[in-house]
C-alpha cells in the first residue's frame, strides 16, 4: 500500500508496506519488472514455438510496462517501430550562472540573442538580432560579435554584411571557421577564423525584384530547390568535413554538402512520419557521424546516418511541475508542437570520448541532459528573467559536459552555465 493513500502497490503483488511512499514503490519495483518483461519478450523471440503459449501473458505484461512509464515520466528513444524505455527518475542537475559574463562596450547592445558558439580557444561568438536598421516590419536584425574566454569584447564580424537580415544561429567547425545561418536572407555564410567570408550558400532575394517579400507558407508546399533555402535554421559537420544544413521553417529537410561546398543531396519533407519534419530547428552530429535533428514542431529529435537513413527518434517526456510558468503568454496546454514540454528548440552534443546530448524547450524552460540513445540523465532550469532562468533558449553550445552557453531570445542575453555538485 502507498503510505497515506490506501492504494495497493501496482508494481508487485502482495506489497503491503504502509511505510513505502509511491516514489519508493516505483524505485524498488521498476527495475525487476522491466528486466522480467525484457527476458520474457526475448524468450518468445528466440523460441516462438516453445513460448507461444505465453504470448497472451507477455502482451499483458507489456501493457503494465506502458502504464508504468506513463505514470513515472521518461524519455523514449524509438528505433522504429519498437520504442525503448529510458530512465524513470530524472535527477535535478545543480548549476550556476556566471554573472555579468559578457562585457559589452558602452555603446553596444544585444537584441534577441539567437545564437551562441565557442571555438577551440574558448572565445564566445554571439549572433544577436541587434544593430537593427529599417522599418518596423522587415528591418535588418543581425550582428555577429566575438568575446574572449573571459567575456571581454574582441570584435564585430561582418559589419554591414550583405547576408544580414534576421539572425538565427552561429556555429564553429573543427577548424575554428565561423558559420552563420540567417533566416531572413535564406543564407548560410562560412567565415575564416580571421573573419573573412570563405563560402556562401543560398541566395538572398533581389531587392529590385517585383515579387521580393516574406516567404509564404503555401499548402501544399513548393518543392525545395537544390542549393537554395527557405528560412534556413542551423548547420553541423561530420569528421569528413561534410556540412549538414537544417532547412527550415518553410522547407522541411536536411541538406548535405561536401567539404568543398558541392551539393550532395537532401532528405525530408513535411509531415510527422519518420524522416519527415515540422520545423527542423537545430542540428548536431556525433563522433560516429550520425545526424541529430531537432524536429521541433513534432516534439522529437530524429537520428539519421550520414546518408539520411532514419535510425531512431527521441522524445522527452519529463513531468512538468504544477507551478511551472511560461516565459511569455498563456500557459501552453498542447502536448505536441513548438510550445509543448520537451519540444526541442536547441540541441548540442559534447566532444568525446563520452558524448552526451543537451536539449532545451521553451516551456517549462528546461535543459535536458541525455545519453545519445535518448535516456534522460538529468534536468535543470525553468522559465524566468533572473540568472539561472531562461526565456526561450534558441541555441546552445556545450564545449564540455559541465559547461554550457545558452542564447535567449526573450531576455536578450547569453548565459554561461557551470554544472556540477555544490553549484
Amino acid at each position: 500500500m502507498y503510505a497515506g493513500h490506501g492504494v495497493p502497490c501496482p508494481y508487485k503483488t502482495g506489497c503491503q508496506s504502509r511505510t513505502r511512499t509511491k516514489n519508493r514503490c516505483r524505485a524498488q519495483h521498476a527495475a525487476p519488472l522491466q528486466n522480467h518483461l525484457e527476458r520474457t519478450i526475448e524468450m518468445n523471440r528466440a523460441a516462438p514455438g516453445v513460448y507461444s503459449g505465453r504470448m497472451g501473458a507477455t502482451m499483458r505484461a507489456q501493457s503494465v510496462l506502458v502504464l508504468f512509464l506513463a505514470l513515472t515520466g521518461s524519455a523514449i528513444a524509438q528505433q522504429a517501430p519498437t520504442p525503448t524505455p529510458a530512465t524513470a527518475t530524472v535527477p535535478e542537475i545543480p548549476y550556476r550562472s556566471v554573472a555579468d559574463f559578457l562585457k559589452l562596450p558602452p555603446d553596444l547592445y544585444l537584441g534577441e540573442v539567437a545564437g551562441v558558439a565557442v571555438n577551440s580557444k574558448g572565445h564566445v561568438f554571439v549572433f544577436s538580432r541587434g544593430n537593427t536598421t529599417g522599418a518596423a516590419y522587415g528591418a535588418s536584425a543581425a550582428q555577429l560579435l566575438e568575446f574572449g574566454a573571459d567575456g571581454r569584447f574582441v570584435r564585430e564580424i561582418g559589419h554591414n554584411l550583405y547576408a544580414w537580415s534576421y539572425a538565427h544561429t552561429v556555429k564553429i567547425d573543427p577548424q575554428d571557421n565561423i558559420w552563420i545561418t540567417d533566416k531572413g536572407s535564406d543564407m548560410v555564410i562560412k567565415f575564416t577564423p580571421a573573419g573573412r567570408v570563405a563560402m556562401v550558400f543560398g541566395r538572398k532575394q533581389e531587392a529590385s525584384d517585383e515579387g521580393t517579400g516574406p516567404l509564404k507558407h503555401v499548402r501544399p508546399p513548393l518543392p525545395p530547390v537544390d542549393g537554395m533555402f527557405r528560412q534556413v535554421t542551423d548547420v553541423a559537420w561530420d569528421a569528413a568535413g561534410n556540412t549538414y544544413i537544417s532547412d527550415g521553417y518553410v522547407n522541411s529537410r536536411v541538406a548535405k554538402v561536401d567539404k568543398d561546398g558541392n551539393w550532395i543531396k537532401s532528405w525530408g519533407e513535411p509531415g510527422d512520419a519518420p524522416g519527415q519534419f515540422n520545423t527542423p530547428h537545430s542540428i548536431a552530429t556525433d563522433a560516429q557521424g550520425n545526424v541529430y535533428v531537432a524536429d521541433r514542431g513534432n516534439r522529437r529529435i530524429q537520428v539519421f546516418d550520414s546518408d539520411g537513413k532514419f535510425l531512431r527518434q527521441i522524445t522527452i517526456d519529463v513531468p512538468v511541475p504544477p507551478d511551472a510558468r511560461p516565459a511569455i503568454g498563456a500557459k501552453p496546454k498542447a502536448t505536441t508542437g513548438t510550445m509543448a514540454p520537451g519540444a526541442p528548440w536547441a540541441i548540442c552534443i559534447t566532444p568525446g570520448p563520452r558524448q552526451v546530448l543537451y536539449s532545451s524547450d521553451a516551456f517549462p524552460g528546461r535543459i535536458y541532459k541525455l545519453s545519445l540513445d535518448g535516456k534522460v540523465l538529468g534536468v535543470l532550469g525553468e522559465s524566468g528573467k533572473q540568472l539561472k532562468q531562461f526565456g526561450w533558449i534558441h541555441e546552445m553550445a556545450c564545449p564540455s559536459e559541465n559547461e554550457l552557453y545558452v542564447a535567449e531570445l526573450l531576455n536578450w542575453r547569453a548565459q554561461k552555465l557551470v554544472l556540477g555538485p555544490g553549484r
